[in-house]
């Protein structure tokens, strides 16, 4: 930690600059992160007039972001975090800038495409570990909950204005999200240049095999770490799942866009507020009420969920099962990040990372599955159903109900 952090009269968030670094430039990495996603399938549709090229370009950012998880991790515990964000924002700005030089000058090519869909998915995942080891290099264990909630809400905001915005963007032009995805990264470097990190003492350790089964060793032997790692997954799965069985009911009843759009605004507008208030919920729910309770919250709000008509009510019960998310994963991620010896965070972060996000990834495919036959009553049953089982192992769970409350 850095003299200041140490000494006992760090600033309060508001004032921490090295914080608003670091909050600002995982920022614009999440809102990049979004534009890209909508904006390569787009693209790569409008040119090509494929539905499969579409699909595979999303498929290879979606796996490379996945795969640079685990090797990101160790980088990350091996290397300066500060230069790893740095290197990491700026080849993604190259590599964007890149693309949107050659569709400018018609030089439109599927390799090329493909090669820049890979860049930016194992960037974009390679920043992450960096960015959480870092938070307690300038954030002091007091204000560390308050830190972590306040990150949930970039999450949010991302998931609004990012899709958006690469909507926006592309309709004025199909070349230009490319080209403010890059200015976006230039910018964030910049900012980055100012982020002071406290100088870590890397001495060379073992290879990076050994650091990497080092860093799931310590995983699988802490009770604690191993249970909410479970707990995410299923978290992750259900959420995900449940996002897709809604779209998909929504496309069933020839729902007008319009309608849609209030759907998913409830969900988005409930995870701000949320996040918005995540800091002091977690600091006056103890730690296992808040693991025990918002399973069970989840299930029942999705069974109700079940009995009531594809519409803007979806739209309120989805907004409240977000309310609750931010909280329960500032719970989580304050817990692990505090425990995790400095040396390990960035595999910390990278094991989560390819786990959680692997649920993620899985639960669109469970939600389509259900929803084969047609019938959103029953895939939300079944969802919420899922969610209650989990609710109730949980419950039963020693470790989860001992879980530390840290304030």
């Amino acid at each position: 930690m850095t003299a200041e952090v140490n000494s006992g009269h760090a600033p309060p968030l508001s004032r921490n600059r090295n914080y608003h670094v670091l909050w600002g430039s995982q920022l614009v990495s999440e809102l990049v992160g979004q534009l890209s996603f909508i904006a390569f399938p787009l693209m790569v549709l409008t040119a090509t007039g494929s539905a499969l090229w579409m699909g595979a370009v999303t498929a290879v950012v979606g796996a490379a972001s996945m795969i640079a998880n685990l090797p990101a991790g160790v980088l990350v515990d091996r290397f300066d975090r500060k230069l790893v964000m740095l290197v990491c924002q700026c080849a993604r700005a190259v590599a964007l800038g890149g693309l949107a030089v050659a569709l400018f000058t018609g030089h439109f090519s599927m390799p090329l495409v493909l090669v820049v869909a890979v860049a930016e998915g194992l960037l974009s995942a390679a920043f992450d570990p960096a960015e959480h080891a870092a938070l307690p290099q300038v954030v002091p264990e007091a204000q560390l909950s308050a830190a972590v909630a306040r990150n949930t809400v970039r999450r949010y905001v991302a998931t609004l204005a990012g899709p958006a915005s690469a909507g926006l963007l592309f309709a004025a032009d199909p070349r230009t999200p490319f080209a403010v995805a890059s200015v976006l990264l230039v910018a964030s470097c910049a900012v980055l240049c100012f982020l002071r990190l406290p100088r870590r003492v890397l001495v060379p350790g073992p290879g990076s095999t050994s650091m990497l089964t080092d860093g799931f060793r310590w995983v699988l032997r802490h009770r604690v770490i191993r249970s909410t790692l479970l707990w995410l997954i299923a978290c992750e799965l259900f959420i995900s799942a449940l996002l897709i069985i809604v779209l998909a009911a929504s496309g069933d009843r020839d729902m007008p866009p319009g309608e849609l759009g209030v759907i998913m605004i409830g969900f988005g507008a409930g995870g701000l507020l949320g996040a918005a208030v995540a800091g002091r919920l977690h600091a006056a729910v103890p730690g296992p009420a808040v693991l025990i309770g918002f399973p069970w919250i989840a299930a029942t709000l999705t069974l109700v969920m079940a009995q009531v008509p594809t519409g803007v009510l979806t739209g309120v019960l989805l907004g409240g099962i977000a309310f609750f998310i931010p909280t329960a994963f500032t719970t989580v991620m304050t817990y692990q990040i505090t425990v995790a010896p400095d040396e390990l965070r960035g595999r910390l972060s990278g094991i989560v990372g390819l786990f959680a996000g692997g649920a993620g990834a899985i639960g669109p495919l469970v939600g389509g599955l259900l929803m084969t036959g047609g019938n959103s009553r029953s895939s939300l049953l079944i969802c919420g159903v899922s969610m209650a089982v989990g609710a109730v192992g949980t419950l039963l769970s020693p470790t989860l109900r001992r879980f530390p409350t840290l304030k």
